[in-house]
């Protein structure tokens, strides 16, 4: 895939410097560990479930900041000489994942259960930003006057 070069766009714009961010991201291999759904579960909310077999909540941290959500894991060290393993397939290994957060979407809760991190999300529009009606008055009087003359029949 070819790079595209947004600093063209950088001198004439403000403010997307998020779009530009996410759109040069795109290009970039995913991370496949750990593995993840992201559902929603009803109008305004959705969830993001992980599968993080073998981390406890010691281990694992989540972090909102500027539209960025961020899930760390990271093992604690185990000393040395407690087994030997013959084959090892579960991993242990650190892992960052980042999702991008639209406007107005914070997180509610998180839980881990079973040795899957469940992290709710809520959509969260304010008041002023929400369609509304607006009602329609009908004109009571019938006649309408066009620069102060009133029409008559």
């Amino acid at each position: 895939m070819r790079h595209v070069d947004f600093a063209p766009l950088y001198r004439s714009t403000v403010g997307f410097d998020r779009l530009f961010n996410m759109l040069d991201s795109v290009g970039q291999p995913e991370q496949s560990y750990p593995p993840y759904n992201i559902e929603r579960t009803g109008e305004n909310t959705y969830r993001i479930t992980m599968a993080v077999a073998g981390f406890d909540e010691k281990e694992l941290s989540i972090e909102a900041h500027a539209h960025v959500l961020t899930v760390k894991g990271e093992k604690a060290e185990e000393t040395a000489g407690e087994s030997e393993y013959l084959y090892r397939g579960i991993a242990k290994r650190a892992f960052e994942r980042r999702f991008q957060l639209a406007d107005h979407v914070e997180v509610q809760s998180a839980s881990l259960k079973n040795g899957l991190l469940h992290i709710d999300l809520l959509r969260n529009i304010p008041e002023a930003m929400k369609p509304r009606r607006i009602a329609i008055a009908a004109d009571a009087a019938g006649a309408k006057a066009i620069e102060g003359q009133v029409s008559v029949n």
